[in-house]
């Protein structure tokens, strides 16, 4: 009598545990292909890359070297990115040309408070590359961005004072050109790869 009854109520737990596992149906697009229908699911592109193949040791190092500054320089290319937006639309929605400068000294003052320190250690190289990933981040080369929130003659100058040092603030970056081993390494750091 007691194997019947625990059986019983096993079934009964096991029933309803089987309807509780109910699940949604997923809707997704599908395109109909010899009397055959396909779902169609739209994947996001994926970029592989292998591991770097080295003619000497010196290309080795100085691909280490590269990793290494990029790795330094990229976290402030992001975070960089992410104020740009933020404060973007702070800047388009100002009332008046007067409000839009308060504001922008406001934040030029709170940035360099808050990183000057971290971005003076940086080498001449770690600053040119993140002036490139700053491009990446934004859309916007550093001469444009210094036009757009400082005015023409803060851009003219920087630049002039960028080309003393051989860098031009205009240059865009490239990532399927001179900058892709930059972009590879990006795409490395952004997947967890390195």
């Amino acid at each position: 009598m007691k194997k019947i009854l625990l059986s019983g109520i096993l079934f009964l737990c096991t029933a309803l545990l089987a309807e509780a596992q109910n699940t949604s149906p997923i809707i997704v697009k599908a395109t109909i292909f010899e009397n055959d229908t396909i779902p169609f699911i739209e994947l996001k592109p994926v970029t592989i890359y292998g591991l770097p193949v080295f003619k000497n040791k010196k290309d080795q190092r100085q691909w280490e070297k590269l990793v290494r500054n990029v790795k330094k320089v990229y976290p402030y290319a992001r975070l960089a990115g992410i104020k740009f937006q933020e404060y973007e639309y702070l800047i388009l929605t100002s009332r008046s040309d007067k409000e839009r400068k308060n504001y922008i000294n406001r934040l030029e003052k709170e940035l360099t408070n808050q990183y000057a320190d971290e971005l003076e250690k940086l080498t001449f190289t770690q600053g040119k590359i993140l002036f490139k990933l700053i491009d990446r981040e934004t859309g916007n080369s550093s001469y444009e961005l210094v036009k757009e929130l400082k005015g023409k003659f803060m851009a003219f100058f920087w630049n002039s004072f960028a080309r003393i040092f051989g860098y031009n603030l205009k240059e865009k970056y490239d990532p399927y050109g001179k900058d892709a081993n930059i972009e590879q390494i990006v795409v490395l750091i952004e997947n967890g790869a390195i």
